[in-house]
């Protein structure tokens, strides 16, 4: 009885993973962060209008980071993009997370600023799964 129970929970923990990753949740879950970044196709078709704060975030998957052209970026994400790192849905999450202690991990440097002073709290993996899907 206990190995068929945990045999089960372990599905359950396995599955886990798959079912925190909703685009369309991110998609809702967005809305706190177009104050700061729109969404704009290459072709100039705006999908979410937003601020001007941030970068476009349409491609952002797949993306070197800090490399929208013509975007004044802070130091520290700058040294990160020069490293050629490219934002995959996990370092997205991460940095949403926590951006100034990202930025601290990837550029080995405790000081290290962010522009970025929100801190997602919740549905990071949902909002990297719908920035994802723009570009699919």
């Amino acid at each position: 009885m206990k190995l068929k129970l945990f045999a089960t929970l372990s599905a359950v923990a396995l599955a886990a993973p798959a079912f925190a990753q909703d685009a369309a949740k991110g998609e809702r879950e967005y809305n706190k962060c177009k104050s700061c970044h729109m969404i704009e196709a290459d072709d100039g078709t705006s999908i979410v209008k937003g601020g001007k704060t941030g970068p476009n975030l349409y491609g952002v998957i797949g993306r070197q980071v800090a490399s929208v052209d013509g975007f004044r970026y802070g130091d520290s994400i700058l040294a990160v993009g020069e490293t050629g790192l490219v934002w995959t849905e996990e370092e997205l999450v991460a940095y949403v997370t926590d951006p100034k202690a990202w930025l601290a991990e990837k550029t080995g440097d405790a000081g290290a600023r962010s522009k970025m002073t929100f801190k997602l709290a919740k549905g990071q993996e949902d909002v990297a799964a719908y920035l994802a899907s723009l570009t699919q």
